[in-house]
């Protein structure tokens, strides 16, 4: 547990350097143009350390142990290294903008709050499969409904960039580095269909395993809920884009509709448990 709180502070402050590195031409009205071999090398580093916080917290020798921060945190870093892997062909240093200091902050929370529980039935490997899958679909969902917000902050700087450029300068010239609008809402329909398809084998996995240990195979509980709308919430989202050709701000309301799904399906519930009630 101790090795875990150490290494997600190590990361914390990887991301918070590296989010410094980007950010700082900003400051000063420049674009950067130089950071980007250098945003990827760096950014490995701290998914690195990223990954070994999570080994050491997460699987300790006594089994599996989960919290709804330690949740989060596997999350943002299955997302965050799906989007280095897509940084290798595409041009996305501006997205590393606000993914950066989100990284940060969630890992500096899993330092914070390192509490949780230690899972039931950890041996079982239909088990420790469903987890897998279904973390990988909220770090998708998450780097999805960050990509959403940006894309939504770009659509209003377009529309209206006086207004924008008085509120906050430093913002627009952050927005200038950005890839075209095009360029995001392809990349976000891809996560998205990523997401949908992780989604659904989390439900299939959620139910196999719920048979497996003789229980029904959509058990009534709030995971289980939330999980299966945000998975209709996708489903209707992607009908919508084939038949009606949704994008824009509408495809962007219904992302992050499906986010809060999923942030309620665990993490939302588990923080109640843990931190408010204080019963984890």
């Amino acid at each position: 547990m101790s090795e875990g709180i150490v290494f997600h502070t190590l990361a914390a402050l990887a991301y918070a350097a590296l989010a410094l590195l980007v950010w700082r031409p900003l400051r000063h009205g420049r674009i950067p143009t130089n950071t980007s071999a250098t945003a990827k090398g760096c950014l490995l580093g701290a998914l690195v350390l990223h990954g070994v916080a999570l080994y050491q917290a997460v699987l300790p020798a006594t089994g599996l142990y989960l919290g709804w921060a330690l949740a989060l945190s596997a999350a943002i870093w299955l997302g965050m290294l799906i989007f280095w892997l897509e940084s290798l062909v595409l041009s996305l240093n501006g997205l590393l903008l606000i993914l950066l200091p989100g990284s940060a902050l969630v890992s500096a929370l899993a330092a914070l709050f390192p509490t949780g529980h230690l899972v039931a039935h950890a041996h079982n490997e239909l088990l420790r499969l469903h987890l897998l899958i279904a973390l990988m679909a909220y770090g998708l969902v998450t780097v999805a409904a960050l990509q959403s917000i940006l894309m939504a902050a770009l659509d209003r700087y377009l529309h209206r960039p006086a207004e924008q450029s008085q509120h906050a300068p430093w913002f627009t010239h952050a927005l200038d580095v950005m890839p075209p609008l095009l360029v995001q809402e392809r990349l976000l329909f891809r996560l998205i269909w990523i997401s949908f398809i992780a989604l659904t084998l989390t439900l299939i996995t959620g139910s196999l395993v719920s048979l497996n240990l003789a229980g029904p195979a959509f058990p009534i509980d709030h995971k289980t809920i939330f999980t299966l709308l945000s998975w209709l919430t996708f489903a209707v989202l992607l009908a919508g884009r084939y038949v009606r050709g949704w994008r824009g701000r509408l495809a962007l309301r219904w992302t992050l509709t499906g986010f809060a799904f999923v942030l309620l399906a665990y993490t939302g519930s588990r923080f109640v448990i843990d931190v408010i009630l204080q019963r984890g």
